[in-house]
Formats: structure tokens, C-alpha cells, sequence
């Protein structure tokens, strides 16, 4: 059974169908998917999704682009859901992304550093989302100490030497549809280097569709072209992956299967 490590099913893209694709996720192979936050509005549709199907987690957080919308009040409701929510399993989608000018990174690096410290507190990994910002990400998680809480920097993006660090700080890597694309080069370059052992399987959906569903909307329906393209690459059967990243992801989450 296959373990989906980051989704947006609260994504309005869901809305004509959430409820039908959602109740045969299981049925289709798919035993445990985590919904991850990315604003205030996005976390409590999270927390929803997470009452309404026993197979849905969460994680609840603020992405570098909508720190600058999230008001005192609306932290504190996330910090206590986070404390108090059993199904919450880690903080992201957290970190750095310079693709777009603002918030300006100084605001970034102020919230990324105060979520770091969030997860620290409450004992939970994080979900780290870093674009076009390598340098400031790796600097920060270690000066930071971030080792010591652990996670995954999703739908990574960087080269082998880059992917390292992460790995030596303790980190999986999350690996989705990009390494299907025949300009992946880079992901593909990743993925051999990375044991299997600390990589998760992702679709970042409604986002990223694998080949050959490029460009369509993605759902974790995808997540087995992915898995078939890492057996490749790493010369081993589509099951080992399946069961390996399984493991991985139960173990990250904390979910005892």
C-alpha cells in the first residue's frame, strides 16, 4: 500500500470531485496521504479533511509566500491546533522561496525561523519547502540545529550535492512527478544517489502530475508512475519502493500502522 507524503486535497481544484476521489483512494492502493498547510484558510480545510477520513494526517503551517497574511490571532489558533490535534503529524509547509519578490526574505527567514523553533517545541517534524533559495535554507536549518528535530524537504529540487546535506542533517527527501519528466535529469541524479531509505513518495497534487499526465490536474492516483520510475533508477522492483517509502513515511509521520 502506498503512503502519500504531501498533498493539497483542501486545493480548490478538488471541489467539483473531493468527496469521490477521496473515498476511493484506498480502494485504488492508497493507505495513508497527509494534507499539508500552506496558509491559515488551507490548515483548517486541513483539519476538516482530517475529521471527515481516518486515513488522512496533516500538517499545519505557514509556506514562505503567505507569512505576510497570517495575523497574531491566526498563529495562535494554529499553534494550539498543533498542540492539541492528535492527527497532526508534523509543521510545513515551511522554509524559503525566493522565486517570488515578497514577502522579502527577511520576513521569510523571521517566520521560518519561528516555525523551526514551533516544531522543536512540540516534538514534530517539519515540512520544508525551499525554491531558489539552497544557500539560506541549508544555513539556516544548521545553524538552527535542525537535525535534532528531523524531516523532509519536499518536492526537493536541488542537485545530489545539495541533496547531501539534507541526507547527513538526517532529512528524507520527498520525490514526485518531476522525476518522470525527460528534462528531470537532475531529480534522476538525486534519486540514485539517495538511499532508498530516506526518500518518500509525493505528488504535491493538484500540482507536478507525472508523466503521462503532465499538465492535468495531479491526485495521488499518480503516485505509481513515480514509484515505477525510482525502481528504474535504482535497479530494484516497483513493491520494494512502494514498501520502503511506506515505512519511511510511517516512521517520519509517527503513524504505527
Amino acid at each position: 500500500m502506498i503512503f502519500e507524503s504531501h498533498a493539497h486535497y483542501d486545493d480548490d481544484k478538488f471541489d467539483e470531485d473531493r468527496e469521490e476521489l477521496l473515498s476511493h483512494l484506498v480502494e485504488n492502493g492508497i493507505e495513508y496521504v497527509v494534507n499539508i498547510g500552506s496558509s491559515i484558510d488551507s490548515c483548517k480545510r486541513t483539519v476538516k479533511l482530517m475529521e471527515r477520513y481516518d486515513y488522512i494526517y496533516g500538517a499545519l503551517g505557514i509556506h514562505p509566500n503567505e507569512v505576510h497574511l497570517v495575523t497574531d490571532e491566526e498563529y495562535e489558533w494554529l499553534v494550539r491546533e498543533v498542540k492539541t490535534n492528535p492527527k497532526v503529524r508534523a509543521i510545513g509547509e515551511i522554509g524559503l522561496d525566493y522565486y517570488w519578490e515578497e514577502p522579502e526574505p527577511s520576513v521569510q527567514k523571521e517566520w521560518f525561523e519561528k516555525q523551526i523553533e514551533l516544531a522543536r517545541q512540540v516534538k514534530l517534524p517539519m515540512v520544508i519547502h525551499s525554491r531558489d533559495a539552497a544557500k539560506d535554507t541549508y544555513d539556516m536549518m544548521n545553524a538552527l540545529r535542525c537535525s535534532e528535530i528531523g524531516g523532509v524537504v519536499h518536492c526537493f529540487s536541488y542537485s545530489a550535492e545539495e541533496a547531501k546535506k539534507y541526507l547527513d542533517m538526517g532529512f528524507y527527501l520527498g520525490i514526485g512527478g518531476v522525476v518522470t519528466f525527460k528534462n528531470g535529469k537532475k531529480l534522476k541524479e538525486v534519486v540514485e544517489y539517495a538511499p532508498l531509505d530516506r526518500i518518500l513518495l509525493e505528488t504535491d497534487c493538484p500540482y507536478l502530475a507525472p508523466e503521462p499526465n503532465r499538465g492535468r490536474r495531479n491526485s495521488s492516483l499518480n503516485i505509481p508512475y513515480i514509484a515505477k520510475a525510482i525502481a528504474g533508477i535504482k535497479g530494484v522492483t516497483y513493491d520494494e519502493v512502494v514498501d520502503i517509502t511506506a515505512q519511511n513515511a510511517k516512521k517520519m509521520y509517527g503513524i504505527k500502522a
